[in-house]
């Protein structure tokens, strides 16, 4: 009952807003309201219908791709469940009011003068940026670029951000990942991929290098990439050194999830976004995260 008046109350941005999130924390799908929204939302906020495609028996039948591909579709007895089917029925339901009130408030406010999330292909994501001077450090500029960067971080419901990835050629990473994340992610991700939550880390300059050669192998996304995902390998633990945002030095030893995070991070400011390091035939759609990898592919988890 409280979940389906939740389904309700939330706009067409908001359920946008809930899929992208929820694809990004969870292996999880989302419910069968969630995915019957017929746009999409570009940084600008302009919708885009979708393209009417003629529906052919053989294509588009369900028994077809429930027997084909190996799992069932969505049924309206079914919309309280989906990708919050594993949490219990009170931390679904708070979950669900927490995911509410986030695509409400960052997607449905209005005009924003923040920055739009620069997308592959431009050519500030593929080519390296150049260090922060010294001498520019704690300047109006550097502190609204930082700014910035935080607050679409947060508004695009992502876990870490690179400066070239709001337009600006410079190196400084953002991170943060909270406890509502963790509990929004399902036990079995936490433990596989080691994620415990984190405080905002914000790094100018930063230099990364392993500290070991154990690697582990798991899906990965990007905003700047939307939609979709591939497996990538990374080192399991790392060291990160630079400066934080008053100038003074800062090291960070990572493992697990937050090493992951680092390494995307410092290759965007090489240029080098995931999909030039990922395993061949692992990319895929949001849409396709449940389906099984094609023989011959490696298994996710660590080497």
């Amino acid at each position: 009952m409280y979940n389906k008046l939740l389904y309700g109350a939330i706009s067409s941005r908001g359920k946008e807003a809930v899929r992208r999130l929820s694809h990004r924390l969870s292996s999880k799908p989302l419910a069968a309201p969630f995915l019957q929204t017929r746009s999409v939302i570009r940084p600008q906020h302009e919708p885009i219908l979708r393209t009417q495609f003629p529906l052919t028996k053989s294509a588009f039948n369900t028994d077809f791709i429930r027997n084909t591909r190996g799992f069932r579709t969505h049924s309206s007895s079914r919309t309280t469940e989906g990708w919050l089917a594993w949490l219990g029925r009170k931390k679904k339901t708070i979950a669900l009011v927490i995911i509410c009130l986030l695509a409400l408030r960052y997607f449905t406010s209005g005009k924003s003068d923040l920055p739009s999330v620069v997308k592959a292909g431009d050519p500030v994501l593929h080519q390296p940026a150049r260090e922060v001077y010294p001498g520019e450090i704690g300047s109006a500029r550097i502190e609204k670029v930082i700014d910035d960067m935080v607050k679409v971080m947060r508004k695009e419901l992502v876990v870490s951000l690179s400066a070239p990835q709001i337009g600006v050629p410079l190196r400084i990473i953002v991170l943060e990942y909270t406890k509502l994340y963790i509990a929004l992610s399902s036990n079995k991700d936490n433990e596989e991929q080691d994620r415990r939550p984190f405080d905002l880390l914000v790094i100018l300059n930063p230099k990364l290098k392993e500290k070991s050669n154990k690697t582990a192998l798991f899906f990965e996304d990007c905003v700047s990439v939307d939609g979709h995902q591939a497996m990538v390998e990374r080192f399991l633990e790392v060291e990160v050194t630079g400066l934080d945002q008053n100038g003074q030095p800062i090291k960070v030893d990572a493992s697990g999830w937050q090493a992951r995070i680092l390494q995307h991070e410092c290759d965007h400011l090489d240029g080098i976004l995931y999909v030039d390091k990922m395993e061949k035939r692992t990319f895929r759609t949001y849409w396709n995260h449940k389906l099984p990898l094609a023989k011959g592919c490696p298994q996710q988890g660590v080497r």
